[in-house]
């Protein structure tokens, strides 16, 4: 697989994910190793600083699979937010985890269901909390 993209994560989101790392029930799941492993190479700033086209926690992103051409719609939540149905991934999901702190046009490769590789490309972002004014500053 290519060297992943560059990532930016807010501070804000920052502690929150380290927080939900700390807990028992999460440290110990696969997917917080690979969240750990994001956070560690993320570039921290603070919130009122985020870029627009950076996706956050609770943002709204459209992305495309490059490889099977699916088009998604996806907001990024925290695990007890998360509802297929409504299209809401948790950041704890392989899919969630990729998307965490990508700029739109950047993309990234990550293991889908059973295993497929799948190249991820965030086209759009519809709602991203920095961006609307919030979150307080």
């Amino acid at each position: 697989m290519a060297t992943p993209p560059p990532i930016t994560v807010s501070s804000r989101d920052l502690d929150q994910l380290e927080r939900l790392l700390e807990s028992p029930a999460v440290a110990a799941l696969p997917a917080a190793a690979a969240l750990g492993r994001e956070l560690e190479r993320a570039n921290v700033i603070a919130p009122a600083d985020m870029p627009a086209d950076v996706v956050t926690m609770n943002s709204e992103v459209t992305c495309v699979d490059e490889v099977g051409g699916e088009r998604h719609r996806l907001t990024l939540v925290y695990p007890p937010d998360a509802d297929v149905d409504r299209h809401r991934v948790s950041v704890l999901a392989p899919v969630g985890t990729a998307l965490l702190g990508l700029s739109v046009g950047q993309s990234i490769d990550w293991s889908g269901p059973g295993g497929r590789s799948l190249r991820l490309r965030v086209t759009s972002i519809a709602y991203q909390p920095e961006a609307s004014g919030a979150l307080p500053r």
